[in-house]
């Protein structure tokens, strides 16, 4: 499952909030409630950890840890029951200088449901669990073949993940002494032959069904990649994920290294496609149809207010209290939401634009 731009937006800002706080010493409280874990035994757990926190040697830290699990557990307190998701939790004194007192307390249910059960006190709160669920969770099916031999792997951010590797039994150049030219071609052909239906129903295997895959990309030295996909054993759906075919000097490991390496400019561009869309169908509305299209704060928010939009559009430009007003009064309506970067010349004239603009599902008055 992967987030939503408008996930990422809030997630990333809660992350980036705490991320400010350090704590004098061990006394910042991360606790994190997985999914269907009984609040009640996280709250009683707390309640004994105020015991233990009694032993602390240092009064200043004894009390700063004994005050944040307090906060937390009347914070905890006000939940009926455990998110969907979970929950994580953090609490704190995060005034600046020493001896004062700030005590805060934050919680997030996670747009992913949490596995892990943590509690810790440290000079900063514990996030990589929430920073992992920023991590792309897309993936890119990579395959490197030739007559002899085939790989198969996912890209994952920038981490291979190898699935497998088959090598065929199509025979050398060099015929064996007595076989007509004729038959030893045909022995390579239909040998050949076997070994592309071998690597396309592992492609079926190991692609098909995947909802995170966003492409595939196929490599390999000469024109055998080529041979390959115009076989026909591909399966239509998977070979309608292809987006790239790349010449390539290795096969095996290298070669898949090699095919990242190649393909960067592919990936890059990937990255950007479902934002170049999006705005791509707004200037297009614009100018086709400019009553469906809307831009500038005031008169999208007008147009939000009255149900009428369909996709809200907000640059990552737009200060964070605007993001945030846009995209509660698109809660309320069932609004689309996307979040656009500037790295694209689209995205950079939603900039000038204003920085908001919609796509409405009627023409609005």
């Amino acid at each position: 499952m992967s987030l939503t731009e408008k996930q990422k937006h809030e997630l990333k800002k809660f992350v980036k909030e705490l991320e400010l706080y350090r704590g004098k010493h061990t006394e910042l409280v991360s606790v994190y409630v997985p999914q269907g874990y009984e609040m009640i035994k996280i709250i009683q757990h707390l309640e004994q950890e105020k015991g233990t926190a009694t032993n602390i040697k240092s009064a200043a830290t004894r009390k700063n840890v004994i005050d944040a699990l307090e906060r937390m557990v009347q914070h905890l307190r006000l939940f009926k029951r455990t998110p969907e998701n979970g929950l994580a939790v953090f609490s704190g004194n995060v005034a600046e200088r020493e001896g004062k007192q700030d005590f805060k307390v934050w919680s997030i249910e996670p747009p992913l449901p949490l596995k892990t059960r943590i509690y810790r006190c440290d000079k900063e709160f514990v996030l990589e669990l929430l920073r992992d669920m920023l991590e792309t969770k897309e993936v890119y099916g990579l395959v490197v073949v030739d007559r002899r031999d085939a790989n198969i792997a996912l890209l994952k951010g920038k981490t291979i993940v190898p699935l497998l590797k088959t090598h065929s039994e199509v025979p050398g150049k060099t015929k064996a002494g007595g076989q007509s030219a004729a038959r030893f071609e045909r022995l390579r052909e239909g040998a050949k032959i076997e070994h592309f239906k071998k690597v396309a129903e592992y492609m079926k295997e190991q692609f098909l069904g995947n909802q995170n895959l966003k492409g595939i990309i196929i490599g390999g030295p000469g024109p055998t990649k080529y041979d390959f996909i115009d076989t026909g054993y591909i399966p239509t759906e998977v070979k309608n994920k292809i987006i790239a075919i790349k010449d390539l000097g290795y096969t095996g490991d290298f070669g898949i290294q090699e095919l990242v390496d190649k393909s960067e400019d592919v990936l890059a561009q990937e990255e950007l496609m479902d934002e170049k869309r999006v705005m791509g169908r707004f200037f297009d509305t614009l100018a086709k149809n400019p009553g469906i299209a809307s831009y500038g704060e005031k008169d999208v928010m007008k147009n939000l207010k009255l149900g009428a939009v369909d996709t809200l559009l907000l640059s990552e430009t737009l200060e964070d209290e605007k993001i945030e007003e846009f995209e509660k009064e698109a809660s309320l309506v069932g609004t689309d939401v996307k979040i656009i970067s500037v790295e694209t010349r689209e995205g950079a004239q939603l900039k000038d634009l204003g920085k908001v603009a919609a796509i409405l599902r009627y023409e609005s008055r």
